[in-house]
């Protein structure tokens, strides 16, 4: 069942309703009932119509890639760290070229973090350096360089001509120049970024809408430390 919501030039009425369920019909919907229909303004009426869809999609039959590492505990991200790595994961973030949105790379570096997930600043296994926004890709190289980073998080909220792959493209591009691409971990984030178009520009990981940090956290353990999850405390 699918749930489209509308509105059409009518007032409520028993014409509007039938107008509703053909409007939806020819959307490729069948068997369509109106749930909802209310004036939204003068000679206007919202509808909530559900209709059955005479779609199918194979999932098996999709090629997508994702990140793949292990959901580690805050606990078991500490220790692995700790036992593993023997120093702290140093971190540097920032938002590049034109883009001064931080809310994205804040919601994963900064203590507040994002739906009650803290930030990396909140563990004690992370350096993090979160250089905020619009920071140019020779800026954000150097000074991740000179910190010695084990990770680079970039954050592309504009997408504007596709200038968040053009930014993140030459990033990549500036640290093979550079000579230390895989000296380091480059993860990109927005709304935008997927796991495929990380992996097509060059980087590592990519981590879209609704990544907390306890997922960025876990990658970074995952990767850096080599840790798994039967390896915490007390295991």
């Amino acid at each position: 069942m699918v749930q489209l919501s509308f509105v059409l030039e009518l007032p409520p009425s028993a014409r509007a309703r039938e107008a509703a369920k053909r409007f939806v019909e020819l959307h490729g919907l069948v068997d369509p009932v109106v749930a909802t229909m209310e004036a939204c303004a003068e000679g206007f009426s919202f509808f909530v119509v559900y209709g059955r869809s005479t779609v199918a999609v194979d999932s098996a039959a999709l090629d997508v890639p994702e990140v793949r590492s292990e959901a580690l505990s805050r606990d078991e991200i500490e220790h692995q760290i700790k036992s593993r790595l023997g120093r702290k994961i140093v971190v540097v973030g920032a938002c590049t070229g034109s883009d001064a949105h931080t809310v994205g790379i804040d919601a994963i570096l900064n203590y507040k973090g994002y739906a009650g997930d803290k930030g990396l600043e909140s563990y004690k296994g992370f350096d993090v350096h979160n250089l905020g926004a619009q920071v140019e890709n020779d800026q954000l190289a150097a000074r991740a360089r000179a910190l010695g980073a084990d990770a680079i998080l970039v954050s592309q909220v504009i997408t504007q001509r596709n200038c968040h792959k053009e930014n993140g493209r030459a990033l990549i591009e500036l640290l093979r120049r550079q000579g230390w691409r895989d000296q380091v971990a480059l993860l990109f984030g927005g709304p935008r970024v997927d796991q495929k178009l990380a992996l097509e520009l060059g980087f590592d990981a990519g981590f879209g809408a609704g990544t907390k940090p306890g997922d960025v956290a876990s990658y970074l353990v995952v990767r850096i430390c080599g840790a798994t999850v039967d390896q915490g405390p007390g295991k």
